[in-house]
């Protein structure tokens, strides 16, 4: 079943989190996932929403999420990450086919 990784990104050093942006790609087409949105200005139709940017990628399973997000290479790059923003990150589960 597809499911979808989606960041809520708060900036706190846009140096180390562009030192990350530069190298994701390189990463992240070694696995079977798609960029979906990377937003910095999305449009807050409703709530509060204490961040700077929203990511949203799919992938055809948790098994290719975990490959990609437990994968050396990804663990390595996303130290700048951590460093450059504050995230929330969730796991959504997509809809079987024939829900």
């Amino acid at each position: 079943m597809t499911v979808y990784a989606i960041a809520q990104l708060k900036m706190k050093d846009r140096a180390a989190y562009d030192r990350y942006q530069a190298r994701f790609f390189d990463v992240f087409r070694k696995f079977n996932g798609r960029l979906l949105a990377a937003d910095e200005t999305p449009r807050q139709i409703e709530g509060k929403w204490p961040f700077d940017k929203l990511v949203m990628m799919s992938f055809p399973d948790e098994a290719a999420f975990a490959a990609f997000s437990n994968s050396p290479d990804y663990v390595e790059i996303s130290r700048d990450r951590k460093a450059g923003a504050e995230a929330v990150v969730l796991l959504v589960n997509g809809f079987a086919p024939g829900s």
